[in-house]
């Protein structure tokens, strides 16, 4: 069994990963309402991802718990931290679920810009945190972006690549750093986007054409926005900017107009797009 911390966008698509392939979960969340909407949303994407033929069709699929109690995750064989981006949090959840796994086991953070040892630096032993930045949703997207930390121990490494393994998914192995490599030049690639629609130069649809167009992307940086969801973009740019010093981080007014608004994107149904109605 594996935890999943976290019954957010993120925590349900990687906990719809495991189970795809077998994989028991115990998904843990202290909002009830995310949680009694978590099995849904999970069986959804599972039936999704199937039809496309991004995960097996046929074979077992891992039973899913959900749970409010971060005791019962006190078997996992590993933790996937898939909170919020803000680092005081996952640093507490972090402390929290390492005094109650046995030593050794693997914890994962899925952080997309804070540094993986910041983050380690709260746990007893941080030889046993690294970073698996999952892209979104996870069940499609194969590759993983794996975060070693300065202290992060080789039986952790091993372990991480024996999961990604069971999960079918591949990985590059980087250094630490904030935002790593994938959103240390994505964040500020959406920043200058949305700074561009802000002052009026082109439109969003403009903006995604032209990257799709001239550089062969298969979304352009702000439908990728919106698919991130633009509350965890500022909030990714923010910690960013606080630990680089390099104002291009600083959220752009446009992305901080929309957020405030609550205009995060495809999850509320309204961003840089109108997408319907909000989606999980």
């Amino acid at each position: 069994m594996i935890a999943v911390l976290g019954a957010g966008v993120m925590g349900t698509a990687i906990a719809t990963l495991a189970i795809g392939h077998g994989v028991p979960v115990t998904l843990v969340d202290t909002d009830a309402d995310k949680l009694a909407a978590a099995e849904q949303s999970v069986r959804r994407q599972l039936r999704g991802a199937r039809l496309v033929g991004a995960m097996p069709r046929s074979g077992p699929v891992g039973e899913l718990t959900r749970t409010g109690d971060l005791d019962d995750v006190a078997g996992a064989s590993a933790v996937i931290e898939a909170v919020t981006e803000l680092p005081d949090l996952k640093a507490k959840v972090l402390a929290a679920v390492s005094s109650i796994v046995a030593p050794g086991t693997l914890l994962l953070t899925n952080t997309s810009a804070i540094p993986v040892d910041e983050l380690a630096s709260a746990v007893d032993r941080p030889e046993d945190v690294a970073g698996a930045h999952f892209m979104n949703p996870p069940y499609l997207i194969r590759m993983v972006e794996v975060i070693r930390g300065p202290r992060t121990s080789e039986a952790a490494m091993a372990a991480v690549r024996d999961l990604l393994g069971a999960l079918d998914r591949d990985h590059v192995t980087v250094g630490d750093g904030p935002g790593f490599v994938i959103n240390r030049v994505l964040q500020r690639t959406i920043n200058e986007a949305a700074r561009i629609v802000g002052e009026g130069i082109a439109t969003p649809e403009d903006v995604d054409a032209l990257f799709q167009g001239c550089l062969g992307h298969r979304t352009g940086p702000l439908a990728t926005a919106d698919l991130i969801g633009l509350d965890n973009v500022v909030d990714s740019l923010r910690v960013l900017h606080e630990r680089t010093g390099d104002a291009g981080y600083a959220p752009c007014d446009l992305l901080l107009a929309k957020v405030h608004e609550g205009r995060f994107g495809r999850k509320t149904g309204q961003g840089f797009y109108d997408h319907g109605g909000a989606q999980s």
